[in-house]
C-alpha cells in the first residue's frame, strides 16, 4: 500500500463500501464507560465485532462431523450479549460488518490477543477478491472450562493485502458458494 494503511481502509470503507458499518477510529469503551474489547480501524488492519446471534457446537445427536454432509442439527442456536462454548467445544457466529472486497484485495483475519491468551482461537479463511458478505468466525473453546465470547465487542483483526494488478479470476466470477452470504452459514459443498 502506498498510502498509511488506516487511512487507505477509511477511503476503501467510504468509498467503496468495503465494510459496513464502519468504525474509523479504535473503540475501547462503551456508552457507559464499561471497558471493551476494542473494535474499528487498528494500525494496519479492521478488528470487527461478533453480532449477537451464534451456533454453539452439542453432540446431543451422536452426529459425525462431516463437511460433506453437515447435520445443522449439531447446533444449539444462542441469541444474546454473550455466547457461554462449552469446554473443548466450539461455536459458530458472524461478523456484524458485511464486507465488498475489491477485486485487487485479499484479506486474512487473525485471533486478537486477549481471547488467545484465554485459549479461545478464532479461525476464519481468507476473504478472496470480490467476495462479499458477513464473515463467519468458529471459535474454538481449547480449554477444559467453559469460555465466553461477547457479542458487540472485537473478536479477530482483519488484515488487507492490495496488489498493483488484478488476479485472473477472483471470488466472484468463480460464484463462489458463500458469496453474499448473511447470518451464520453452516457448511456447504
Amino acid at each position: 500500500m502506498s498510502i498509511k494503511a488506516d487511512r487507505w481502509i477509511r477511503r476503501m470503507a467510504e468509498e467503496q463500501g468495503m465494510i459496513e458499518p464502519f468504525v474509523p477510529g479504535q473503540v475501547r469503551e462503551g456508552a457507559s464507560g464499561d471497558r471493551l474489547i476494542s473494535y474499528g480501524t487498528s494500525s494496519y488492519g479492521y478488528d470487527v465485532r461478533c453480532a449477537d446471534e451464534f451456533k454453539v457446537f452439542t453432540n446431543i445427536h451422536s452426529a459425525t462431523v462431516d463437511p460433506k454432509n453437515f447435520d445443522a442439527r449439531s447446533f444449539v442456536d444462542v441469541t444474546g450479549p454473550v455466547c457461554v462454548i462449552p469446554p473443548n467445544s466450539f461455536a459458530l457466529a458472524r461478523t456484524v460488518e458485511y464486507f465488498r472486497i475489491p477485486s485487487n484485495v485479499l484479506v486474512i483475519c487473525v485471533g486478537k490477543s486477549t481471547y488467545a491468551r484465554c485459549g479461545i482461537i478464532v479461525n476464519v479463511t481468507p476473504l478472496e477478491p470480490s467476495w462479499e458478505g458477513h464473515v463467519t468466525l468458529e471459535f474454538s473453546n481449547t480449554t477444559n472450562l467453559p469460555a465466553k465470547i461477547y457479542a458487540g465487542e472485537g473478536v479477530a483483526q482483519m488484515l488487507f493485502f492490495e496488489s498493483d494488478e488484478q488476479c485472473d479470476t477472483t471470488y466472484g466470477d468463480r460464484g463462489g458458494k458463500y458469496q453474499g452470504q448473511r447470518g451464520v452459514t453452516l457448511p456447504r459443498t
